[in-house]
């Protein structure tokens, strides 16, 4: 089994979650006061995911959905979304992250056609969140049982079994989709503005970042932006600047080989009083305490992806485990 772990986000994901032949990968995440959020993102690959315990919120597509223990979550590809917790609450969840292709996407058969690339193109949209009393929750449960126990028996055929259920899964959620795209024009223009906006934070948060330089990027006046990025991520656009340069510096801290100073300066922290002071209050230690307990803390230094596509320490899980053999 491999492990893999990272407290660093990434807005366009880059890296590629399982093999070239095999593009599906199982993710635990587990969210707490320590890890309370899931920087909004996306990638390429579609994600089924139950929630196994505690709650969040999910902003997906500049929705909210509050979701619990029991409740399943379907994201399509390209799908702008974060999760955010209430304070002093916890949530754990299973995920599968799947690239179209892996269920034949560009087959050219009927099921390609009229039901798997709508579904990638967002021509046709399955529900976002499946709860106890929607009517496909049993049989959709069901089969997300299933998938649980053929990853963990992985008898021989099981990837063949994960990809019949994974369709399984989408022909259940069919009948209950939407039968065209309705969003609004407005809202893909918004999603478009956000992600532009997260890329370049995470291209450039080792520099300086200003409210009137973001905002110039939407168009928007500053006022009109703050307002915008809180809606659609759940935090500022400063606390979201704050938490990925904490989290860029715990996963540089873990790896070694720089000093506090060096690793305050390179995530874009100037005052070193001040880094000090936001780092214990976001992880409850000072950095040179975090190095010390590094090896009993649930995660690797970030080493393994590039901000952008998921990979077994993708940033889209700031504390997951990969339990693909």
């Amino acid at each position: 089994m491999n492990t893999g772990y990272d407290l660093s986000p990434s807005q366009k994901e880059q890296a590629r979650h399982g093999e070239r032949m095999f593009p599906l990968k199982r993710y635990v995440t587990v969210l707490s006061d320590l890890c309370p959020s899931v920087p909004a993102h996306w990638h390429e690959e579609a994600e089924l995911t139950m929630i196994t315990k505690g709650s969040c919120i999910y902003h997906i597509h500049l929705e909210t959905y509050e979701a619990q223990a029991g409740d399943i979550l379907f994201i399509p590809p390209a799908e702008l979304h974060s999760i955010t917790l209430d304070p002093e609450t916890e949530m754990t969840s299973v995920t599968y992250v799947f690239h179209m292709d892996y269920l034949d996407m560009n087959s050219g058969d009927i099921c390609a056609v009229k039901y798997l690339n709508p579904i990638n193109r967002h021509s046709l949209v399955l529900p976002y969140i499946i709860r106890r009393d929607h009517p496909a929750y049993e049989k959709v449960c069901r089969i997300f049982c299933e998938m649980e126990q053929a990853q963990e028996t992985q008898a021989p055929g099981y990837e063949m079994m994960l990809k019949a259920l994974l369709l399984h899964a989408a022909a259940v959620l069919i009948p209950y989709r939407q039968t065209e795209n309705t969003r609004p024009q407005l809202e893909d223009e918004h999603t478009a503005k956000l992600k532009l906006v997260l890329e370049y934070i995470g291209e450039h948060y080792p520099e300086e970042l200003t409210i009137p330089q973001l905002a110039r990027l939407c168009f928007f006046s500053e006022y009109h932006f703050m307002r915008f990025f809180k809606k659609y991520t759940g935090m500022s656009c400063l606390e979201y600047i704050k938490n990925l340069r904490l989290e860029k510096a715990a996963s540089r801290l873990a790896q070694g080989g720089q000093s506090v100073l060096e690793v305050s300066l390179s995530c874009g922290f100037a005052n070193l009083s001040y880094f000090y002071r936001e780092f214990r209050k976001k992880y409850g230690m000072t950095p040179k305490q975090f190095i010390k307990e590094v090896p009993m803390l649930p995660f690797l230094p970030e080493q393994m992806y590039n901000a952008g596509s998921v990979s077994p320490r993708s940033g889209s899980r700031l504390s997951s485990t990969d339990t693909s053999s």
